[in-house]
């Protein structure tokens, strides 16, 4: 039984059967999923090892919700961009750009679901108000793009690095100073990338 405020475990065993241990049953990925809509928190171990398996029943979950008739929300330019970024150098940004944005989104559409209910049945001009918190998630996303934007460019060769010319034996020299600085470059990168992730934060915070 899970102790107060801390996530229930659920166990997978080897025939892929889910034991939810704070309700002693057993469970589905359908089940998991209300889990998730309510708000409650869980974790996933393999009944065998005691490894954390959250992550991939996690995917599994959209993976059949994707698979459901009507309620595809990942659209194919994004799964291809996703894909795209696995490998890549970006990688290690990707996750906190994603989680940064639905943040910013769960944070805005729960303004809008309460406008929402207070609208309905008033007048066209009451109604109108519901766009306001949808162009306010707008702007966020949009800075949200910038920074991300701004964060793949520290990551971009210098231009021209690659590109040959009758004058690449004087240019040689010239390329092979910044190589040396390259780390502590990428090193003072990071930080400020860090430094725009925390800003974003404090930024996502004053619109709760």
């Amino acid at each position: 039984m899970a102790a107060k405020n801390e996530p229930v475990v659920i166990k997978k065993y080897a025939n892929r059967r889910l034991y939810n241990t704070g309700t002693s049953t057993y469970v589905t990925l359908e089940d998991l999923a209300e889990m998730v809509k309510k708000g409650e928190d869980f974790t996933v171990q393999d009944a065998k090892t005691g490894d954390d398996i959250t992550h991939p029943v996690l995917t599994q979950i959209i993976f059949e919700l994707e698979n459901k008739d009507g309620q595809n929300m990942l659209p194919i330019p994004f799964l291809r961009q996703l894909i795209a970024f696995y490998g890549d150098q970006m990688q290690m940004i990707v996750p906190s750009f994603l989680e940064q944005s639905m943040l910013a989104f769960s944070k805005e559409q729960e303004r809008f679901r309460e406008q929402m209910k207070s609208s309905l049945g008033k007048s066209p001009m009451d109604m109108m108000k519901l766009a306001t918190p949808m162009k306010a998630l707008e702007e966020q996303t949009r800075r949200n793009m910038e920074m991300f934007q701004n964060a793949m460019r520290m990551f971009t060769p210098f231009p021209g690095a690659a590109t040959g010319g009758a004058s690449s034996t004087a240019a040689e020299p010239a390329r092979a100073e910044p190589a040396k600085a390259e780390p502590a470059e990428k090193t003072d990168d990071l930080q400020e990338l860090k430094e725009q992730i925390a800003a974003m934060q404090r930024k996502l915070d004053k619109l709760s």
